[in-house]
């Protein structure tokens, strides 16, 4: 039942528990990768690693001749583009995941995320809300996957099951 308010409908509410079954995919709008991207996050996080920070490190002593970024901007960002599109007022808790890095990202790398649903099931303790992993997959612009990652998430529900 979508949310109306004396404006009309809602956009951009999350999806619910019932929405998201074994074996659903989706994924999401893209997003480019700057430098002030780039700048800003080691900046908030104290990430200065020469990799990050150094061009002359990198076209001396790197195998990676771009402007990488950390692995964390890019799980942050898709992140991000997955709160935005599935989880406003229905996303409740990020339990546990496992996070693998398969290529580096660097400034101009374009990213979405695809994702499937890998386990729902109605949480016992909580009726009116389930579980559910997915299994994340952050592309790049060329196809290449960046980093994949498998979060457990607690979602609203529609009804108590």
């Amino acid at each position: 039942m979508p949310h109306i308010d004396d404006e009309g409908e809602v956009l951009g509410l999350g999806l619910h528990f019932e929405d998201l079954p074994l074996g659903r995919r989706f994924r999401t709008i893209a997003r480019t990768v700057t430098e002030s991207d780039l700048v800003n996050f080691i900046g908030v996080t104290g990430m200065a690693e020469v990799l990050f920070t150094d061009l002359e490190f990198l076209a001396q002593e790197s195998d990676i001749k771009r402007r990488v970024v950390p692995a964390a901007l890019v799980y942050a960002f898709a992140e991000g583009l997955l709160v935005h599109a599935t989880m406003q007022h229905t996303g409740f808790a990020f339990l546990q995941m496992e996070l693998t890095v398969e290529t580096p990202c660097a400034v101009g790398d374009t990213i979405h995320v695809a994702c499937e649903v890998i386990e729902s099931r109605r949480s016992r303790s909580r009726p009116e809300r389930g579980l559910v992993r997915t299994r994340n997959r952050v592309l790049k612009q060329d196809g290449t996957v960046a980093l994949t990652y498998t979060p457990l998430r607690l979602i609203k529900a529609r009804t108590a099951g």
